[in-house]
């Protein structure tokens, strides 16, 4: 599989065990998510070449990098990475251009494929290259280590928790980043955390973790959309739609959020029309209903088809998974509502969507 990074692995410590097999796409952001202590960092690190798992294989589209049934590991500095630690780890005793020039030196010009000012332009931190890090914010110093990352013109970017060490103004500060290096370059990223904002912001497949076990992995909209386990970013369960502004109500400060199969009324956020954004339902946030009702104050009702139904974590509850065309959205219901509509597979209902978050 050449389009693809392979991880294989079983690795056994005293109180924890890691054990994955795992193929994911080699490109866009994928992201490790599960509670601490489930092994996000570890399968980082074994990707890094940090970590050698006996009996182990990680491949990069079809490169192996380690394969101990031939013999073959790749030591960190022989994989075309960049790493990004949670506290940064920059050289207190160079200033910020120093520090980025520090890897560049070391990769030959032939191999540098993203040019040192097109990583200081991404990141923003054109007005930093003469400062001290000692003088750096806690967001500039994250920025800073993303940058010199990506001067290394790693094939794969690999962020342990970069956002972790940092409070909420200094997180809304890189976000937009990292949205834009999602955007703009072709790289593939490989992103731990445990926060599901970030996770819903960035990533486009998604792994989680349990302790050291695959609970579920695949696209994002997807994942969040199966029953089998529910999948919950935090403590709801919901979906992340990828839409695109196709009109605007603007006595309303309204906006129409497209997407396969259908469309929401959300809040104006200033979006131009053809911009993508991306949203979430909740769960907690759609009801069912057998015919469409007009005298509602719900804006946003779609025909769906019912695919799958499940319990939820209280037993008065239930779980229903609705296409709207090609697009899935999760309704929690009470189980009695559900008897009395009769739900079942196949059944076409209309889904009314009661809240929609744009993600940002």
């Amino acid at each position: 599989m050449n389009d693809t990074i392979q991880v294989a692995c079983r690795l056994v410590r005293r109180d924890f065990t890691l054990e994955v097999d795992l193929a994911w796409p080699d490109r866009g952001v994928s992201a490790l998510f599960g509670p601490s202590g489930s092994g996000k960092s570890t399968l980082l690190r074994i990707l890094a070449g940090l970590e050698r798992p006996p009996g182990g294989r990680v491949a990069m589209r079809g490169t192996p990098w380690q394969d101990d049934a031939q013999g073959l590991f790749r030591p960190p500095h022989r994989r075309p990475i960049g790493y990004v630690f949670q506290d940064a780890a920059l050289f207190s005793h160079l200033n910020v251009q120093d520090n980025l020039l520090y890897g560049l030196k070391r990769v030959p010009e032939p191999l540098r494929r993203v040019p040192l000012d097109r990583a200081i332009e991404l990141l923003g931190i054109g007005g930093l290259l003469k400062r001290r890090v000692t003088t750096l914010s806690g967001g500039e110093r994250q920025r800073v280590a993303i940058a010199r990352a990506l001067a290394v013109s790693p094939e794969l970017l690999l962020l342990d928790e970069p956002l972790a060490a940092l409070d909420v103004a200094r997180k809304r500060e890189i976000l937009p980043f990292l949205e834009r290096l999602h955007r703009e370059l072709t790289m593939p990223m490989v992103y731990v955390s445990h926060a599901p904002d970030e996770v819903a912001r960035l990533a486009d497949h998604l792994v989680v973790l349990e302790a050291g076990r695959v609970v579920t992995e695949g696209p994002l909209g997807a994942t969040l959309a199966r029953l089998d386990p529910p999948v919950r970013l935090g403590e709801e369960i919901g979906v992340v739609l990828e839409t695109v502004i196709g009109a605007r109500d603007e006595p309303w400060q309204l906006c129409r959020a497209d997407f396969p199969g259908g469309s929401l009324w959300i809040r104006d956020h200033g979006l131009a029309i053809g911009q993508r954004a991306r949203v979430r339902v909740l769960a907690r946030d759609v009801s069912l209903a057998l015919e469409h009702h007009a005298h509602t104050s719900i804006q946003n009702i779609l025909p769906g088809v019912v695919s799958a139904l499940a319990g939820d974590r209280h037993p008065a509850n239930a779980l229903a998974r609705v296409l709207v065309g090609e697009t899935p959205f999760v309704a929690r219901i009470t189980r009695r509502s559900a008897a009395h509509l009769e739900l079942n597979p196949d059944k076409p209902v209309w889904v009314q969507v009661k809240s929609v978050a744009v993600i940002e």
